[in-house]
Formats: C-alpha cells, sequence, structure tokens
C-alpha cells in the first residue's frame, strides 16, 4: 500500500522551480574527489533547457560523478552550479527529484521485491486525505502512465526480480519520467535494451525536449547520439574538453577528444583460426520457457556468436550450460557426456566452464569487497595454507592478473564499487581467468563499456582464443558478431535459426534468419 503519488502523469512536480525562460544548466568549477581519484576536476559544462545534450567519455571520465553530483547522491567539495536560472546544492536524492531532476540509471535504482508498480510510485508517494492506495488503484495508475508514454507494457503487478533486464530498465526510464522534471537523464538507459525499445527510449527523449524540458543523454554508442542528440559535450578525466553540435563533429574527431589519443582498432583482426576439434557439443539443449532443442559445437580456439532478437532463448542458452538454470539435453565436453546441475558443476577441472554474466554488479562481483577479494573468491584454495590466507600470495596472484587485463585503480584495496563500469567488467574477466576455464561464456560483454575499454575487451578476447580458450559470445549488437566472431549461432523462437560463417557472416543475414522464423511462426500459427 502507497498513499497517493506525489504526481500524476500529466502534472508538474509539486514544489520544482519554475523555468521563466529557455534556461538550463550550467556548471562552472565543479570538483569531486575520492581516495586516490580526482572525479570532476574543476568541471564546466552548459546546456539549455529544450535540448538533448549528450554527454560523452570513458568509463571512468566522470560522466557517473557529474550525474551523481545533480542527483544529489554526492556533494561536491567546491564549484558553482545553477539550474533554471538559480543556484543550486543538493544534499539529497529528495532535494534533487522536488527542484525537477529526474535521472534514469543504467545500474538500476529499483527495489527487487517491489512490483512495477510499487518501485515506480514509491519515491513520489505523499500523505494523502484520501488515504492510502491500493495494488488495484496503483495498479491503474501505472497501465495510464504506460499509456501515455507509449511504453512496452508489463504487468503492473509483477516483481522486479522476475522481469528480464530489459523490462526493467523500461521500468527504470519510467520511474524517472513519472516525476515530469524539468532535467531527465539518460544514464546509458539503453545499454540493456532491444531494438524496439530502444526506438522508444529515442522517441520519447525527443518528446521530453520538444516540452520544453532538458534531457541529457549518456552513452557509449555514437550512433544513437547522431539520431536524437542536438550538441554534446566529451568529458575526459574529469573536464570538459569539447562542446559543439553533433553534426559538426566526425566520429574520429569524438573517439580521439574521449582517450586523449589516436583510437585504436575497436575490433582487432583474428590472428589465428580454431582448431578442427569440438571441445563442446551440445544436442537438443532445452532451458526456461524460451529456449527449445538447441545443438550445435564449438571448437578449440573458436569465438562462437549467438545473436538475434532480443529474448529469443540467447540468456537461457548461457544459463543453462552453466548450470544457473534447469536445462535438459545432451552436454559433452573433450568428447565426454557431463552433467551440469549448478555453477559449481561448472566450473570443476574437467569441464572448465565458467560465466561472466549479464549483470556484473549484482551477479558478478561482491561491490562492498575490495578489487583483491572479488579477485580470489573463486581460487581461495590456492592461496590458503593450514587454514589461513597468505598476504604474500594473495597480493602477487591478483597483481599479475589485474596487469593482465589492464585494470585501472589506485590499489588492489579499492573497493569494486568505487571503479569504472568497464573496469568492474575487467575484474570479472580477472577472477575467470585465475580459475583457469577453458570454455568461456560470455553475456552482453561490452554492454555498457566506452570505445577504448571495448578495444581493450576484445583484444583479450582474442589472446584467449589464440591460446586455446573456445568462446561462446552473445551480444545485442550484431557488429560486434560480425566482426568478433568465427561464427554466428541466430536464435530465433527458441530455435537454432541459423548458422554464418565465412561470408554469410553479416548484419542483414542475422535479421534475416532471426526475421524469417518469426514470419514463418507467425504464418504457421494464423493457418
Amino acid at each position: 500500500m502507497l498513499s497517493e503519488p506525489l504526481s500524476g502523469p500529466n502534472e508538474e512536480p509539486r514544489g520544482m522551480m519554475v523555468s521563466t525562460g529557455m534556461e538550463g544548466l550550467s556548471c562552472s568549477g565543479v570538483t569531486k574527489s575520492f581516495p586516490g581519484v580526482v572525479a570532476l576536476d574543476s568541471f564546466d559544462f552548459e546546456a539549455k533547457a529544450g535540448e538533448i545534450h549528450a554527454i560523452l567519455g570513458e568509463n571512468g571520465a566522470g560522466k557517473s560523478t557529474f550525474i551523481k553530483v545533480l542527483s544529489g547522491v554526492v556533494i561536491p567539495e567546491s564549484g558553482r552550479i545553477e539550474l533554471l536560472g538559480r543556484p543550486i546544492r543538493f544534499r539529497s536524492p529528495m532535494e534533487a527529484q522536488v527542484a525537477g531532476v529526474g535521472v534514469a540509471f543504467q545500474e538500476l535504482s529499483l527495489v527487487p521485491d517491489l512490483t512495477v508498480a510499487q518501485n515506480i510510485w514509491l519515491h513520489t508517494a505523499r500523505p494523502s486525505a484520501l488515504g492510502m492506495l491500493g495494488r488495484q488503484q496503483l495498479g491503474n495508475l501505472t497501465v495510464r502512465l504506460f499509456a501515455d508514454f507509449d511504453a512496452p507494457r508489463i504487468d503492473p503487478d509483477r516483481n522486479i526480480r522476475d522481469l528480464p533486464l530489459a523490462e526493467r530498465q523500461v521500468v527504470e526510464i519510467l520511474k524517472c519520467v513519472a516525476r515530469r522534471g524539468r532535467v531527465v537523464v539518460f544514464d546509458e538507459a539503453t545499454a540493456s535494451l532491444p531494438e524496439a525499445e530502444t526506438r522508444w527510449a529515442l522517441s520519447l527523449a525527443r518528446r521530453l525536449a520538444k516540452e520544453g524540458k532538458l534531457v541529457l543523454y549518456i552513452t557509449h554508442r555514437l550512433y544513437e547520439c547522431r539520431q536524437v542528440a542536438d550538441r554534446a559535450t566529451i568529458m575526459r578525466r574529469g573536464k570538459a574538453v569539447m562542446t559543439g553540435a553533433l553534426k559538426e563533429m566526425g566520429d574520429e574527431q569524438i573517439v580521439e577528444a574521449m582517450l586523449g589519443r589516436k583510437a585504436q582498432r575497436v575490433y582487432p583482426p583474428a590472428t589465428h583460426k580454431p582448431s578442427s576439434t569440438v571441445v563442446l557439443s551440445v544436442r537438443n539443449l532445452s532451458a526456461g520457457t524460451r529456449l527449445k532443442d538447441a545443438s550445435f559445437d564449438l571448437r578449440e580456439g573458436e569465438i562462437l556468436g549467438v545473436g538475434g532478437l532480443q529474448g529469443q532463448g540467447q540468456s537461457e542458452l548461457l544459463l543453462g550450460l552453466f548450470g544457473a538454470m534447469p536445462a535438459s539435453g545432451e552436454i559433452r565436453v573433450d568428447g565426454n557426456v557431463v552433467r551440469i546441475r549448478s555453477p559449481k558443476d561448472a566450473l570443476r577441472e574437467r569441464i572448465g566452464l565458467a560465466l561472466i554474466p549479464e549483470d556484473r554488479r549484482n551477479q558478478g562481483l561482491l561491490l562492498t569487497k575490495s578489487v583483491s577479494e572479488n579477485v580470489v573468491l573463486p581460487v581461495l584454495r590456492r592461496i590458503v595454507r593450514w587454514g589461513l590466507l597468505s598476504p604474500t600470495k594473495e597480493v602477487k596472484l591478483v597483481q599479475d592478473v589485474v596487469a593482465r587485463v589492464n585494470v585501472g585503480l589506485s590499489g588492489i584495496d579499492q573497493p569494486v564499487s568505487t571503479l569504472s563500469g568497464g573496469n568492474q567488467q575487467k575484474i570479472v574477466i580477472a577472477k575467470l581467468l585465475l580459475v583457469q576455464t577453458k570454455i568461456l561464456l560470455f553475456h552482453d560483454l561490452t554492454r555498457g563499456i566506452d570505445v577504448g575499454t571495448k578495444s581493450e575487451i576484445f583484444q583479450l578476447a582474442r589472446e584467449l582464443s589464440a591460446k586455446g580458450h573456445s568462446i561462446v559470445l552473445y551480444s545485442s549488437e550484431n557488429q560486434e558478431l560480425v566482426n568478433m566472431c568465427d561464427r554466428i549461432l541466430v536464435l530465433s523462437r527458441g530455435l537454432v535459426a541459423a548458422v554464418l560463417e565465412g561470408d554469410e557472416r553479416t548484419e542483414q543475414s542475422i535479421l534475416h534468419a532471426a526475421f524469417a522464423t518469426q514470419n514463418s511462426k507467425g504464418d504457421a500459427d494464423g493457418e
């Protein structure tokens, strides 16, 4: 039960500052430091109401810290911020919300055990003379909200933990815009969305700007920026290094401003061909309600892509193989039938199969623990003697593997929560390297990763495959599959629709195979 929302679907937030013209947001000399790092270094910024302003930069450039300052999550040490013509200094997220600032975070701010409706209206509730709102009333209000913003339909009574990541992200966006603020921030909000939902989010951003709101759009996808943003500010090492109209900036110019150097090739070329030896053979694998009788082989040293429209059984394929989801069918490793009923089984030496999960923060890391504690967790036996940890062995083990994946940090005792998204992903990879598995399952490996870090991670994948590791790589970006994979498995409606190799590996072929099965199935259903 929640009290009446602070504002309905067509109302402005109560208590917010009202814009009297085209004022927007301006920042001057904003500085914020954390132990060992200056996140914002005399940061200057300016954006106007009614525009979509992209903020671009590498992971760790200061984008997230700026948004946390703007949303009241952290307080800057110095500098001046003006919002809608008035100086502000938020001391809490609630103050920012009342002032009209809303953020749709990539790292979701939802409560897993509450429903969709409860999450959307949780922080906009206020005491009401009409009393409390029941579940049905709250659900009706949520349905109206979805309709008002033409959002993909999601049952308002479903618990957040039962939704796939893409639907949770849609709820996060709606939770933000439900507050009807004057400033709306999309913080990598499309990173986990499939194509249709991404188009909806871009259309929503345009609508909000047309209504006179300031939309700040943070993404690593330059093609999205070009579709939706008017201007862009490029950040590097806590500073704004370039601002201007996007139509006047070339992609290479943007990337070089982000990196502070000439851009490397994002997709490193393959330096070897996979062996003909089959290391993983899967027959009639079914998992969950989506994956049905999938069969394929994975060769030694191969990078096998998994593509298709999102939600067609790709997640179930990886989770079923790893033992994180009940599955049926036959799995052979090195010719031997194996039973994988849990991740512990998958990681055993005779199987050697590991997963980098879709949600690194909640499924791959212990955020409150240090880099060192996270890295050694799966291999504690290697640094324990007589029941005691060996600090010397731990430090050497961690420093070696952290250097191998090129993690940027102040020390191995640094909390993982303070690392950028790209460096967090590298820590997850480092853990798997220490486990010494030979079959790696990558679930949307570069989601929310900047172009520089993406290049480093892809280079690491190439090096691993060259050393004999075999990789199953699922990506929501077809361009990654085409450029990184030896063959591409296309799933549609839980079935293997096609296996593409050689010149067949094109973005058009992936979409054709995915849609062909969809249309064929639709025609059959209609007969």
